[in-house]
């Protein structure tokens, strides 16, 4: 009996499964990427991002 069970053990390896999920987390990130890219590049946010940075060197510099 247990000859049989490390027989469908073997039979169902999931030696390949690591592999997509490589591959499923490398298209999420990329388009995580993607989206933060667009989002970083668009005028509003460039816009909000310079007024923080001309506030924050106000501060320090005076």
């Amino acid at each position: 009996m247990s000859k049989v069970i490390n027989r469908l053990g073997r039979l169902r390896s999931e030696c390949g499964m690591t592999t997509a999920e490589y591959a499923v987390g490398t298209v999420a990130a990329c388009g995580f990427g993607g989206i933060l890219y667009k989002l970083l590049t668009s005028d509003s946010v460039q816009n909000l991002l310079g007024d923080v940075i001309e506030k924050a060197f106000g501060v320090i510099g005076g």
